[in-house]
């Protein structure tokens, strides 16, 4: 489709752009007044499509709306030489407004970067920058303007698909991803500097909240958990400057967001000062009949119009309805203004008004293989993988490997290229990953041996199967090895008596952890447990390496594996980076951004809960408290948790005074060494506890983390420092406060085993 319209493109002139009073392009408000002065309704409502490039927009159609103006942005087309004629389209319509294009640039664009959970890993926001930065630079230069990231929805609940998107359970530790994230997209030039692009935070709001963990399922939540919660990720995107907001596919206490007045209007624009262009999800507004709240499409625009978003991915409610809503009055021409007039600003900010070629280019400077090798970013890649990972178990030192000795390698995920990418893995190519397989290979050499054996398929439920496969089916992702699984298992333990050590890939398809892939169960498929339980038979030391998108039921592993290393969905250079862990060419430093619980039936469980009247005891009677009978309580792996090669200990903590007045400060100082024979990083964590409140506050919250190098035997002083800001919350009447009182400072290597000390807040 797309070169049927270049080719109609080239049958013209080359075309200049306009420049609607080019002596007001320095003054945006005043150039957008002015152009929105010249737009007719109909080229206004244009304006607000966002129009996928698919299958059901022919290109003829395609350069009828662009002509006419109708055709606000568009999303998912990768290249140059895509956009250009498309933009060439635009600049042929009555006011040459151009275009923009955007994509899903999530964990990486052509260089696929660990996911989210695996960035948010490695505590360091220097490692998340350089993710986001690199994604930002490939894909302005294939001719993206807009990404839809960061993706900063807060989740507890790892049956939710889409908690492999996003950075975990906490808001601080997400919040500060956010704004980093924001800031290395966008860059600090106004406008957006030609090689980088707007992000478009997501999903506003709540989204990682539905129930159950049931993707596009409800959300219910009282104001307090929103405030202290759930909206600060959000809040932090867009005060550092983020251009756009998606709106969540959810809705919240019985209101869509699509059409959520208070959520678009009073909170975002008004209480946040948000300035920006909102974006509906993939058909969102006409799903508002679905949800009930509106009787037919004309309804549904009508809602979403007034509600504030200003413009419609994917549907034709807008287009369709708007029209007739302006001329029965239900719609007011002001409304659609603001609309056109975000949309517009948008556009301005991403430099499209000073050069609708910006980030296109001359066809003389497109790449002769959009995929090429020299277009990735290999080393940046797999520096950021080493630093994903988190170290869970390691009993005995069985980590790292001895790079002379024969090592087995088993499992399904052992050998899979389109699983080291993950969900949402932007324009990445799946055979330009290294496997675990490849990179173990590749580091052994000639001074080990490597023995391979599948083991296993990723499950042998032919229903499970078949969804993952359902929209590709032409090229299916998951592709059952044919042989029985007695067969595959019999196999790999032959493998694995052949060999010192046994390492088994096994975990989640990264279809398993994806949009729409919520789960009722977190352990690992019935086959592979199989397949695991065979390998701890051979009495060889057995490594899991995990690849999943959530949080696992982790109990069988914890009791009876050598050493557990979560990798997550490590992207393209994968299995080098799992490679130089499982070497010991790097020390692991990863911790956890979100707890592992021990089984479903503790979901929820994060770190930050509140604290409760008859809370359960480690070590006490469970009678008559806050807990379950049947198994241990508390997670299995905490919030912040990771190992290393090396050992580190922490001194108790000081502060600088015994109070402080609410616009003071003070500091709040520990000495971490390391003990070890050999040179790690760790993660020092701050957390603080209110003592007593106005209202039920959290057992304890993140408020600062350190991440900190020392050598065998160095110890460095890590001080904190704490004002009233870190103290406030959102109180019963939504104020928020910083209120006089204790509060307890607890500092660890871990959100459980902490060193504490206390000050007061004084008047």
């Amino acid at each position: 489709m797309l070169c049927a319209l270049a080719c109609a493109a080239f049958a013209f002139a080359p075309v200049a752009h306009a420049q609607a009073k080019p002596e007001l392009l320095g003054n945006k408000t005043a150039f957008i007044d002015d152009l929105l002065g010249q737009m007719t309704v109909d080229e206004k409502i244009g304006q607000l499509r966002l129009v996928s490039i698919a299958p059901d927009m022919p290109a003829k159609k395609l350069a009828d709306e662009l002509a006419a103006g109708r055709v606000g942005g568009t999303f998912n087309s990768v290249t140059r030489a895509d956009n250009r004629p498309l933009q060439d389209g635009a600049m042929r319509s009555r006011l040459k407004i151009p275009l923009f294009f955007a994509y899903d640039v999530i964990h990486g664009h052509r260089t696929t970067f660990p996911i989210g959970l695996g960035l948010a890993s490695s505590w360091d926001l220097n490692v998340v920058a350089t993710a986001m930065r690199t994604a930002a630079e490939e894909a302005a230069a294939d001719g993206i303007d807009m990404t839809f990231a960061p993706m900063v929805d807060i989740s507890r609940d790892p049956r939710w698909g889409r908690t492999s998107e996003g950075f975990g359970e906490d808001p601080y530790l997400v919040s500060r991803i956010a704004e980093v994230s924001v800031r290395a997209l966008q860059g600090e030039q106004t406008p957006i500097a030609g090689n980088r692009v707007m992000a478009a935070v997501k999903h506003f709001a709540l989204y990682g909240a539905v129930e159950g963990g049931r993707d596009y399922n409800v959300v219910n939540m009282d104001p307090q958990r929103m405030f202290n919660d759930y909206l600060p990720p959000y809040k932090a995107a867009v005060d550092a400057g983020a251009g756009a907001v998606m709106v969540a596919l959810n809705s919240i206490n019985g209101t869509p967001a699509t059409s959520n007045v208070w959520l678009l209007q009073d909170l975002l624009r008004r209480q946040w000062g948000f300035k920006g262009l909102t974006v509906s999800d993939h058909g969102a507004i006409t799903e508002l009949v679905n949800h009930g709240v509106a009787h037919d499409e004309t309804e549904a625009a009508q809602l979403a119009i007034k509600a504030g978003t200003d413009m419609s991915m994917a549907d034709h409610v807008y287009l369709g309805q708007l029209p007739g809503l302006l001329k029965s009055g239900r719609v007011k021409p002001q409304e659609l203004d603001s609309a056109v007039r975000e949309i517009l600003g948008a556009k301005y900010d991403m430099g499209l008004f000073h050069d609708p070629y910006v980030r296109i280019g001359r066809a003389d400077g497109d790449p002769a293989e959009v995929n090429a090798e020299s277009r990735l970013h290999r080393a940046a890649a797999r520096t950021v993988a080493q630093q994903s990972m988190v170290l869970l178990e390691n009993r005995n030192a069985t980590l790292p490997l001895k790079k002379s000795g024969t090592v087995a390698l088993v499992g399904p995920l052992a050998d899979s290229h389109i699983d080291m990418l993950g969900s949402w893995s932007g324009s990445g190519v799946d055979k330009q990953t290294v496997t675990v397989r490849q990179g173990l290979q590749a580091a052994l050499g000639e001074h080990g041996k490597l023995l391979y054996a599948r083991g296993a398929n990723i499950t042998e439920d032919k229903h499970i199967v078949d969804y993952l496969n359902f929209l590709n089916w032409d090229d299916p992702e998951v592709v059952q090895d044919k042989r029985s699984p007695q067969t595959m298992i019999a196999e790999a333990v032959s493998v694995a008596r052949r060999a010192d050590v046994v390492v088994a890939a096994v975990g989640e398809s990264r279809g398993m952890s994806h949009e729409s892939s919520s789960r009722t169960q977190l352990t690992l498929p019935e086959n592979q447990m199989a397949l695991l339980k065979a390998l701890k038979a051979t009495g060889k030391p057995l490594v899991l390496v995990l690849m999943n998108g959530r949080p696992l039921d982790l109990n069988w592993a914890r009791e009876n594996a050598s050493a557990v290393l979560e990798t997550w969905y490590t992207g393209i250079e994968g299995g080098h980076a799992i490679a130089d862990i499982l070497l010991g060419d790097v020390n692991p430093s990863g911790k956890l951004p979100i707890t592992f619980p021990r089984s479903v039936g503790q979901i929820p469980s994060y770190y930050n809960h509140s604290r409760l009247g008859r809370p359960f005891t480690e070590g006490k009677p469970g009678n008559y408290t806050s807990q379950y009978f049947e198994e241990p309580n508390g997670p299995l792996y905490p919030f912040g948790y990771g190992l290393s090669y090396t050992e580190f200990s922490l001194s108790g903590v000081a502060v600088s005074q015994p109070t402080m007045k609410a616009d003071g400060r003070l500091e709040a100082s520990v000495t971490v060494k390391n003990t070890g024979r050999r040179a790690g990083a760790t993660v020092v964590q701050l957390y603080i506890r209110d003592v007593a409140a106005s209202v039920v506050r959290p057992v304890k919250e993140l408020k600062d983390f350190r991440k900190l190098t020392l050598q065998p035997g160095e110890e460095k002083r890590v001080s904190f420092t704490i004002d009233a800001k870190a103290l406030q919350f959102y109180n019963a009447k939504l104020e928020q406060v910083a209120e006089p009182g204790e509060f307890q400072v607890q500092v660890g290597l871990d959100s459980k085993d902490v060193k504490t000390a206390s000050f007061t807040l004084v008047d």
